[in-house]
């Protein structure tokens, strides 16, 4: 065989085998597959939750539209019966509609559901949806929680205060005619007098009353059973407070048996009975004294608190260095809970500056006993001078929010410590 033979021919109908992936290709292949996968997922589980998002508001919205109408509850209701073939009964709810007691049970169950599960339903979708947002999800996640809650503060708040600013200036006689008014009619005069006398007396009452009983119950062995009694009347509402001291009040005229509690061991005493609602001024304290009655159980387990809260080793070195027990009292733990004192006082200013229901259910404002507040619910559902009655509620405004600023001050200067 020569040198210069041909070569034999090239198969050319059959391609060379694939060599086997190295393993870093490999395991490219395979990131790649879980990605596409992780998407696939990722993008399915997107779809879900807007989806339930869109269907839980769906749903808060006929709830709502159900709770602000009894004929829309009606209608959808027998709706929902023709859809599961109950034809029948929606032809009867249509035709009778419910009654009053089923119609508020079922209220009362569609509040319940779309107030708690409604609200958790919505916060859950809402979240999955966040999470769909990548980087972005971590700074949008808190306003999504905290939106909805800030959002009814200012629907609730914020909005009626603006109307309230807004209503004052312009209804009625306007803004110079409804401020005058304020500050310069004689029954007015009479309701800013009492206001005074309400926070005066009745926030040093409460406070003093209060700091003597929980400086006392700390010193005696049942002490939980002692706080409760003085606690119990916070628990009673002002109208419910307003309706017993009306009994412990109540007159009759000399000679007549008297069921009030205080004329009657009075009259036991040989005393004359006194109407002490109708008296003036003795029926703006014998109201204020109510008001005292109600806010010494908070006064007293706030500054028990704070009087177990002062160091015993202060209390100690007092004692060594040669201090009395007045002395302690006075120059050691009264400072030490100045703080607490000055918050308690400034939680009952507030709530007196606002006292509106026990002068309503006892006297009506009549008998020199107006206070700012019932004025301004006189003058807004029976005068209908709701101009009037806005430049007083702006009064009042005016003056709480400093006290709150300086309640919420000495609050947070307290958690520092």
């Amino acid at each position: 065989m020569g040198s210069n033979a041909p070569l034999p021919p090239v198969d050319t109908s059959r391609e060379p085998p694939t060599p086997a992936p190295r393993g870093w290709e490999a395991s490219e292949t395979a990131e790649v597959a879980t990605a596409g996968a992780n998407g696939g997922a990722r993008g399915a589980r997107g779809l879900l939750a807007m989806l339930a998002l869109t269907g839980v508001l769906a749903v808060g919205a006929i709830g709502l539209d159900m709770l602000r109408d009894a004929t829309d509850l009606e209608r959808y209701l027998a709706n929902a019966l023709d859809f599961v073939g109950l034809d029948a009964s929606a032809t009867s709810i249509r035709d009778n509609g419910l009654t009053p007691g089923t119609s508020k049970t079922i209220i009362a169950v569609l509040a319940l559901v779309l107030g708690v599960g409604g609200v958790w339903a919505l916060f859950v979708s809402a979240n999955r949806v966040v999470d769909l947002l990548g980087r972005f999800a971590e700074r949008i996640r808190p306003l999504v929680f905290v939106g909805p809650a800030v959002a009814l503060l200012g629907f609730a708040l914020v909005y009626p205060a603006i109307s309230t600013i807004v209503t004052s200036l312009r209804e009625d006689g306007g803004a110079a005619d409804n401020y005058r008014f304020a500050f310069t009619d004689p029954d007015m005069l009479v309701a800013f007098r009492n206001n005074v006398l309400w926070l005066v007396v009745g926030t040093a009452g409460s406070v003093l009353i209060g700091l003597l009983f929980a400086a006392l119950v700390d010193r005696v062995k049942r002490e939980a059973f002692a706080k409760t009694f003085i606690f119990l009347p916070l628990a009673i509402s002002l109208v419910g407070a307003s309706v017993i001291w009306r009994f412990v009040y109540a007159w009759r005229p000399e000679g007549e048996p008297q069921i009030g509690v205080v004329n009657a061991v009075g009259s036991a005493l040989g005393a004359e009975p006194v109407p002490w609602l109708q008296t003036p001024p003795v029926n703006t304290f014998a109201l204020i004294a109510i008001m005292i009655w109600l806010q010494t159980g908070f006064a007293m387990v706030v500054l028990s608190a704070a009087l177990k809260g002062v160091p015993v080793e202060l209390i100690e070195a007092a004692r060594i260095d040669g201090a009395s027990e007045p002395q302690l009292f006075f120059k050691v733990v009264l400072p030490s809970i100045r703080g607490a004192i000055l918050t308690v006082a400034t939680a009952i200013f507030i709530a007196i500056l606002k006292v509106f229901d026990i002068v309503f259910v006892m006297t009506g404002g009549r008998f020199d006993t107006e206070v700012v507040a019932n004025r301004m619910f006189t003058e807004m559902f029976k005068f209908r001078n709701f101009g009037r009655a806005s430049a007083l509620a702006v009064v009042l405004m005016i003056v709480v929010v400093p006290f709150m600023v300086l309640n919420i001050r000495n609050m947070r200067r307290q958690e520092a410590r």
